[in-house]
């Protein structure tokens, strides 16, 4: 069916409704499924009308077509039984059992024998997860929020649940726009025509009673658009009509666009219980082409056949709390709100000094702004503490070397503004491109150290854009400029690689892109053309034009599945749009700019849902899925006519630009909390050096406790994460000014490490027991934070969750309340396979995915796969030798694991289709350690043989390697194992050994920190960073527990075992894992050789462990130092 035709649904649709037939209006978008009336579904639920719910429903989607609609039927019809059961009608139960959720037991038998169950029940409230069940009205409410979201997510109903925004009684109002046209072309018009009939052309009669002929047959009108062709209804209407495709498509030249699977955690799990809302069906993906079509990814391809039992993105979630009637939801994060979501909030007021013109934040310490101004100037802000890092004038670093035409310019204008500035992708580079003929690429280690990288004589007249982009796995620099010209350059030599020629008029912006391992780079010029090229001399692929014909800049979501261009004529018309990739036109174009905008709008995109631009003294949302304005905000006012602007990675910040040259930085709920946790750590930072009278300041340790400092928003796992901002214990090395207090000499402020010894220091809780296990070997906490799960070291597995109560309403693990040794009613456990060797010599290993749904494992045996909510085998694959000696989800990919083996190897294993993809061969013992970088897309591993390796997840080849710095004069360990865990800023990571703990940077493979143990005291057993990678908590083998400040590995608190061990046994039990909450940074929990667990957090009194200690003359070391650990630390320990 064409636009139109679908149109004219909507005006009939608004016909009928407003003419009260409303049975044909709710039978008509059944009918038609172009609108889901979500308030008649909503009344329908509520009245309990099933049948006529599900009737609906049919025209939209049916039960097999994806997990959310699966889910959608599942929670009507469970809701149906258990109506039915709670009025004691056994038949009518049995008969919903049997007719209509039968069709679920294809796909999980057991939830189908459990829901059979409940007929044996006198009162299904017996069943634990159901013993929140409420009355029947309650229940329906509840079952309605989970329905709405699961609909709001699925894909089938994407562009369905917003009626077009449409003037009253629009139809009528074509009818007779329609009839006045005829009574026009009327030979002999009346003054007032009497129409008595639509089923033929009006015509006023002939003054002797003859008709006169149609005007659509008149041949003397020939020459008027025939009726039919509805004109009218796109001019009108609130939908544009879209510009005839263009004969080759905008993504023709490169293979089709990828299809997007949905998130591994998209569909949830049918369950008994009260319906969970996973994380991601609150930011769900759009799928990149028709939103009618449900995709066959492979993830929901999976859902609804099941071809394999190997393939785990069917995520499920835990049934935790499942009737709570608030429905928090398990994943991380709370229930999506829409624009309460967006960065509104003004947190800090900055003071440029001259007029920002671009901004840019850092892609991992995303507080940290890059400003360039009208003058030329350059800065470089934290916003989390308001302080100017940097700040450099424009300067020419070598006149000498630039063209004769751009030293003539200067000489004759030396004013240079920026029209641009970005970082690269990994923020280690950031590019300035100016007005005048130059751009400037500069390095950056952190803090305020930035250096002086490429200049480059770039292009006659200005540099109008820059950006960065790997072509060939290579880092380049793209420009364009007033030359007609875009020109791309070696990031690394300045060479020039590519120029494009083609344009006929100057480019403004410049657009790389890839898909399906196909570079591109779209540009646009001050004629409204749009082209796109290869990284080739072969000239331009396409040739379009944008709307508005000037100044348009392009942009894709952050999945890279839809493109996005904003643009401004010549009269000040703006307009944001979405292009249909494959067929080169406008899908959609957004409504609400200013009917003449005042300058150039600017625009952005964030979390793959949200369009901003700065337009009439504000900013404008919109939704990326609705053309109508979704909000506005004037930041508080004080805002230019068009506002720059520019998200944070994270979607958190919004940099605004102010009059007065300002700028204002907006912030969610979630920038609000890392913007207020940087403010809280830098006062408490600047308290401890109260002490220190003005020190003397290093400027190198400076730069690398400034890097340690920012705060990275990154995402645990790729998965939706409370944001925690890292609290600032590295910004007293040097940033920050210490407040200088009268009572320096105040004896209360010398510093003096944290002891523990005794119980009532801190709070602690032994995890009830389990009397088969023996020993824990490994320890974690699930994602959502609400449960530990532990491997025993004779292959059984652990799990104790915490339910919310009185008190604890979080339903989180704590130390103040026992949390219950749980097991499902089948009462199986989760024990690997396990082989004839000593259990002495298996090298236990687990890794959770990424919502809790899922556990890998191997102890000695096969891997295992088990479901976390029905502790039952998935499957199991890969039997020794080699036997796995650890195992990590890849960050992107569920279906991807690395897996460590004890015959040194790392096999990268794709779970979906049973294979394995790469081997990496490279150290020489069993791997003992592998951690993923989503930000530097690399895979860090260890060894028993103490030996880090890097490799890049693109091809899997390795890039670095290097052994550890052992101690001098300490004979190394024959097998000892080295584990690695990266940093929040996905950079850094943390290498324990059992000699020493040490910070190392990826890129480089270069020790930054490291703290070596004396020779006399106990070897580290197992080390972690805290949630938001401020502490590292360290275990040792005298059952002492440590906690180091992480940006400069320093003891602050000491735990003995007398704080939580009885004396009769401390001396034979030790710590052998140690795990870290995933949101409280002050909690984590130690499992012990005698398989105990048991939970750690300071007093609420103190609130969190110790203080960092002082720094030594105002400074600390940067270097990979043996006297860190040997001198003052080690004394303590």
């Amino acid at each position: 069916m064409s636009s139109l035709s679908r149109e004219l649904v909507f005006l009939i649709l608004q016909f009928l409704d407003e003419e009260k037939f409303k049975e044909t209006v709710h039978k008509l978008e059944q009918e038609s499924g172009f609108f889901f009336n979500m308030k008649y579904f909503e009344d329908e639920v509520h009245n309990g009308n099933w049948d006529e719910v599900e009737r609906y429903l049919s025209g939209f989607t049916k039960v097999d077509d994806n997990r959310y609609s699966m889910k959608i039927f599942f929670e009507i019809r469970k809701q149906k039984y258990l109506e039915a059961l709670d009025k004691h009608d056994r038949s009518k139960a049995v008969e919903i059992l049997v007719k209509d959720l039968k069709v679920f037991a294809t796909f999980n038998e057991e939830l189908f024998k459990e829901i059979t169950q409940l007929l044996t029940l006198e009162n299904f409230r017996e069943n634990e997860q159901l013993s929140k069940y409420g009355d029947t009205k309650s229940a329906r409410a509840i079952m309605l929020v989970e329905l709405k979201k699961l609909i709001e997510a699925n894909p089938l109903f994407r562009d369905k649940l917003q009626f077009p925004n449409l003037k009253n009684s629009r139809l009528r109002t074509l009818i007779n726009q329609s009839l006045n046209w005829q009574h026009q072309l009327c030979k002999n018009p009346r003054p007032n025509p009497d129409i008595k009939t639509l089923f033929v052309d009006h015509s006023c009669g002939q003054p002797n009673g003859a008709r006169a002929p149609s005007p659509a047959n008149n041949p003397l009108l020939g020459s008027l658009p025939k009726a039919g062709g509805f004109p009218p209804l796109g001019a009108h209407g609130p939908f544009q009509p879209t510009p005839a495709p263009v004969p080759t498509p905008l993504a023709g030249w490169m293979s089709n666009p990828t299809t997007v699977a949905h998130p591994a955690v998209s569909g949830g799990a049918i369950g008994l219980g009260a319906p969970s809302i996973p994380a991601a069906l609150k930011h769900p993906r759009t799928p990149p082409t028709n939103p009618s079509v449900d995709y066959p990814s492979g993830d929901s391809d999976h859902v609804s056949k099941r071809t394999r039992p190997m393939g785990i993105t069917d995520e499920v979630n835990l049934p935790v709390n499942v009737l709570s009637a608030t429905f928090p939801g398990h994943g991380h994060g709370q229930p999506f709100n829409a624009p309460d979501d967006l960065p509104k909030t003004v947190m800090r007021t900055l003071n440029q000094g001259s007029s920002p013109m671009s901004m840019d934040f850092h892609p991992v310490q995303q507080t940290l702004l890059l400003v360039g101004t009208n003058v030329g100037d350059i800065a470089l802000w934290e916003a989390g503490s308001r302080e100017r890092l940097l700040m450099r004038n424009f300067k020419v670093w070598d006149l000498s070397a630039c063209s004769m035409p751009f030293q003539a310019a200067l000489v004759k204008d030396p004013g240079v503004s920026v029209n641009r500035v970005i970082w690269s992708p990994d923020g280690a580079l950031f590019g300035v491109a100016y007005s005048r003929h130059i751009v400037q690429i500069y390095s950056y280690h952190g803090g305020d150290d930035v250096r002086q990288h490429l200049e480059i004589d770039a292009h006659v007249g200005g540099v109008n854009d820059l950006a960065f982009s790997h072509p060939n796995k290579q880092l380049c620099v793209i420009t364009c400029g007033d030359d007609k010209t875009i020109k791309v350059w070696d990031a690394a030599t300045g060479a020039k690689q590519y120029t494009f020629e083609g344009h006929e008029a100057p480019v403004y912006s410049v657009c790389p892109h890839y898909k399906e391992n196909i570079q591109f780079i779209f540009s646009t010029a001050l004629d409204g053309k749009i082209k796109a090229w290869l990284y080739d001399n072969l000239g331009s692929r396409v040739d379009y034009e944008a709307p508005g014909r000037w100044c348009t800049t392009m942009a894709y979501s952050a999945d890279g599945t839809r493109l996005f261009s904003c643009g401004t004529s010549k009269d000040g018309e703006s307009s944001i749009v979405e292009w249909n990739e494959s067929e080169g036109a406008v899908k959609r174009t957004y409504q609400g700019f200013r009917k003449r905008s005042l300058g150039v709008v600017q625009f952005d995109t964030t979390k793959n849902r949200y369009l901003a631009a700065g337009d009439d003294f504000s900013i404008k949302f919109w939704d990326m899925d609705n053309i109508q304005l979704l909000t506005t905000v004037d930041a508080d006012g004080g805002l230019p006519a068009s506002p720059r602007i520019r998200f944070n990675k994270d979607g958190a910040l919004l940099a605004v630009s102010a009059n007065e040259n300002g700028i204002k930085i907006l912030a969610n709920t979630d920038g609000i909390r890392v913007l207020r946790t940087l403010e809280n750590s830098l006062y408490d930072s600047s308290r401890t050096s109260e002490a220190m009278a003005k020190p003397t300041i290093n400027p190198i340790a400076a730069a690398a406790a400034a890097t340690a400092t920012s705060v990275a928003l990154a995402e645990r796992a790729s998965t939706v994460v409370a944001i925690t901002g890292m609290n600032g214990d590295a910004r007293n090395m040097g940033d920050v000014k210490p407040r200088i207090s009268e009572e320096s000499n105040d004896k209360s402020k010398i510093w003096k490490l944290t002891e523990i010894s005794e119980p009532t220091q801190c709070r602690s809780l032994k995890l009830p027991e389990n009397v088969r296990v023996n020993k824990i070997s490994r320890l974690i906490y699930t994602n959502s934070g609400n449960a530990i799960l532990a491997l025993a070291s004779n292959a059984i597995h652990l799990l104790w969750k915490w339910q919310r109560s009185d008190r604890n309403s979080s339903g989180k693990a704590t130390a103040s309340v026992q949390p219950q040794l749980w097991q499902p009613s089948s009462g199986i456990l989760m024990t690997n396979d396990i082989t004839d060797s000593n259990t002495e010599d298996v090298v236990p290993c687990f890794a959770l995915s990424k919502n809790d749904s899922y556990v890998m494992s191997a102890s000695g045996g096969k891997i295992s796969l088990f479901n976390m909510m029905t502790f039952k085998t998935m499957t199991t694959f890969m039997p020794p030798p080699p036997a796995a000696t650890f195992l990590a989800f890849h960050p992107q990919d569920n279906n991807i694991i690395a897996i460590g083996m004890d015959d040194s190897s790392i096999q990268i294993y794709n779970v979906r289709v049973d294979e394995v993809k790469s081997k990496l061969k490279g150290h020489t013992k069993r791997i003992t350690g592998l951690a993923f970088s989503h930000v530097l897309n690399v895979l860090v591993s260890s060894g028993a043989d103490a030996q880090l390796c890097v490799w890049n997840t693109d091809g899997w080849e390795k890039q670095k390697s290097r052994f550890l710095q052992l101690p001098a004069g300490r004979t190394p360990p024959a097998q000892a194992d080295t584990r690695v865990q990266f940093h929040q800023d996905q950079i850094r990571f943390l290498v324990v050994h059992e000699t020493q703990l040490a910070i190392y940077e990826a890129t480089k493979l270069e020790c930054l920190k490291q703290w070596f143990s004396r020779d006399s005291a106990a070897p580290i057993s197992h080390a972690t960073f805290s949630c938001d990678s401020q502490l590292v908590y360290a275990s040792f083998l005298d059952a002492t527990v440590c906690v180091f400040s992480a940006s400069n590995l320093r003891l602050r608190c000491r735990i003995n075992p007398s704080a939580y061990l009885s004396a009769s046994v401390s001396s034979n039990i030790q710590p052998l894992v140690i795990a870290a909450h995933p949101q409280e940074p002050n909690q984590f929990a130690v499992g012990l050789s005698d398989g105990g667990v048991h939970v750690f957090e300071p007093l609420e009194s103190e609130g969190k462990w110790g203080v960092p200690p002082p720094v030594e003359n105002g400074s600390t070391s940067n270097i990979a130092a043996t006297s860190v650990g040997a001198s003052s630390d080690e004394a303590q320990r």
